[in-house]
Protein backbone atom coordinates (compact mmCIF):
# COMPACT_ATOMS: atom_id res chain seq x y z
CA UNK A 1 0.00 0.00 0.00
CA UNK A 2 1.36 3.45 -0.88
CA UNK A 3 2.22 5.93 1.89
CA UNK A 4 -0.63 8.20 0.70
CA UNK A 5 -3.20 5.39 0.96
CA UNK A 6 -1.85 4.33 4.36
CA UNK A 7 -2.14 7.90 5.68
CA UNK A 8 -5.66 8.27 4.25
CA UNK A 9 -6.78 5.01 5.86
CA UNK A 10 -5.27 6.01 9.22
CA UNK A 11 -6.97 9.42 9.15
CA UNK A 12 -10.32 7.84 8.25
CA UNK A 13 -10.05 5.25 11.04
CA UNK A 14 -9.06 7.88 13.61
CA UNK A 15 -11.95 10.15 12.59
CA UNK A 16 -14.38 7.24 12.82
CA UNK A 17 -13.21 6.34 16.32
CA UNK A 18 -13.47 9.94 17.50
CA UNK A 19 -16.97 10.37 16.06
CA UNK A 20 -18.21 7.12 17.63
CA UNK A 21 -16.83 8.18 21.03
CA UNK A 22 -18.68 11.51 20.78
CA UNK A 23 -21.89 9.82 19.64
CA UNK A 24 -21.86 7.46 22.64
CA UNK A 25 -21.35 10.20 25.23
CA UNK A 26 -24.27 10.86 27.56
CA UNK A 27 -24.83 13.76 29.94
CA UNK A 28 -23.86 12.99 33.51
CA UNK A 29 -24.92 14.96 36.55
CA UNK A 30 -21.75 16.71 37.76
CA UNK A 31 -23.19 18.69 40.69
CA UNK A 32 -26.35 20.17 42.11
CA UNK A 33 -27.34 23.10 44.25
CA UNK A 34 -28.55 22.25 46.86
CA UNK A 35 -26.16 19.30 47.12
CA UNK A 36 -27.46 15.73 47.13
CA UNK A 37 -28.43 14.78 50.72
CA UNK A 38 -27.90 18.27 52.12
CA UNK A 39 -30.05 20.20 54.59
CA UNK A 40 -30.37 23.97 54.22
CA UNK A 41 -32.72 26.92 54.14
CA UNK A 42 -35.28 26.90 51.32
CA UNK A 43 -33.56 27.57 48.00
CA UNK A 44 -35.23 29.97 45.57
CA UNK A 45 -34.02 27.74 42.73
CA UNK A 46 -32.42 24.34 42.24
CA UNK A 47 -29.59 24.01 39.74
CA UNK A 48 -28.40 20.80 38.12
CA UNK A 49 -25.03 20.94 36.35
CA UNK A 50 -24.29 18.33 33.68
CA UNK A 51 -21.18 17.18 31.80
CA UNK A 52 -22.62 18.13 28.38
CA UNK A 53 -24.80 20.77 26.79
CA UNK A 54 -28.49 19.88 27.20
CA UNK A 55 -31.14 19.76 24.51
CA UNK A 56 -33.68 21.76 26.51
CA UNK A 57 -36.79 20.78 24.52
CA UNK A 58 -36.23 17.12 25.51
CA UNK A 59 -34.85 17.64 29.02
CA UNK A 60 -36.91 18.36 32.11
CA UNK A 61 -37.53 17.79 35.81
CA UNK A 62 -40.25 17.32 38.43
CA UNK A 63 -40.01 18.63 41.98
CA UNK A 64 -41.63 16.37 44.59
CA UNK A 65 -42.03 16.87 48.35
CA UNK A 66 -41.44 13.35 49.69
CA UNK A 67 -41.77 13.99 53.43
CA UNK A 68 -42.99 16.75 55.68
CA UNK A 69 -43.25 17.10 59.46
CA UNK A 70 -46.34 15.28 60.72
CA UNK A 71 -46.95 13.57 57.38
CA UNK A 72 -44.23 10.99 56.67
CA UNK A 73 -44.10 9.30 53.27
CA UNK A 74 -46.59 11.61 51.63
CA UNK A 75 -45.18 12.38 48.16
CA UNK A 76 -46.70 15.48 46.66
CA UNK A 77 -45.82 17.28 43.43
CA UNK A 78 -44.60 20.85 43.82
CA UNK A 79 -45.39 23.39 41.12
CA UNK A 80 -42.13 24.59 39.58
CA UNK A 81 -40.77 25.95 36.33
CA UNK A 82 -37.90 24.24 34.52
CA UNK A 83 -35.55 26.07 32.19
CA UNK A 84 -32.04 26.08 30.85
CA UNK A 85 -29.47 28.13 32.71
CA UNK A 86 -26.99 30.71 31.42
CA UNK A 87 -24.62 27.78 30.90
CA UNK A 88 -26.06 25.29 28.35
CA UNK A 89 -24.98 22.46 30.69
CA UNK A 90 -27.27 23.70 33.47
CA UNK A 91 -30.95 22.97 34.23
CA UNK A 92 -32.76 25.35 36.61
CA UNK A 93 -35.85 24.35 38.59
CA UNK A 94 -37.68 27.33 40.12
CA UNK A 95 -40.45 26.57 42.66
CA UNK A 96 -43.61 28.64 42.13
CA UNK A 97 -43.79 29.34 45.90
CA UNK A 98 -41.22 29.22 48.71
CA UNK A 99 -40.44 25.66 49.81
CA UNK A 100 -41.57 24.71 53.32
CA UNK A 101 -39.82 22.45 55.81
CA UNK A 102 -39.53 18.91 54.48
CA UNK A 103 -37.67 16.54 52.17
CA UNK A 104 -37.65 17.13 48.42
CA UNK A 105 -36.66 15.10 45.40
CA UNK A 106 -35.92 16.40 41.91
CA UNK A 107 -36.51 13.72 39.29
CA UNK A 108 -34.64 14.83 36.17
CA UNK A 109 -34.33 13.77 32.55
CA UNK A 110 -31.31 15.06 30.61
CA UNK A 111 -30.85 14.79 26.85
CA UNK A 112 -27.79 16.02 24.98
CA UNK A 113 -26.87 16.02 21.29
CA UNK A 114 -26.87 12.20 21.12
CA UNK A 115 -30.65 12.31 21.93
CA UNK A 116 -30.35 9.44 24.43
CA UNK A 117 -32.29 10.34 27.63
CA UNK A 118 -30.56 9.87 30.96
CA UNK A 119 -32.59 10.04 34.18
CA UNK A 120 -31.78 10.45 37.83
CA UNK A 121 -32.76 12.27 40.98
CA UNK A 122 -31.41 14.55 43.68
CA UNK A 123 -32.80 14.60 47.22
CA UNK A 124 -32.37 17.42 49.77
CA UNK A 125 -34.01 18.71 52.94
CA UNK A 126 -35.33 22.15 53.80
CA UNK A 127 -35.20 23.14 57.48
Amino acid sequence: MSPFKTTTVMVALTAGLLLSAVAQAHPKLVSSSPLEGSTSAAPSKIELHFSENLTTQFSGAKLIMTDMPGMPNSPMGVKAGVSGGDDPKTMVITPAAPLTTGTYKVEWRAVSSDTHPITGNVTFKVK
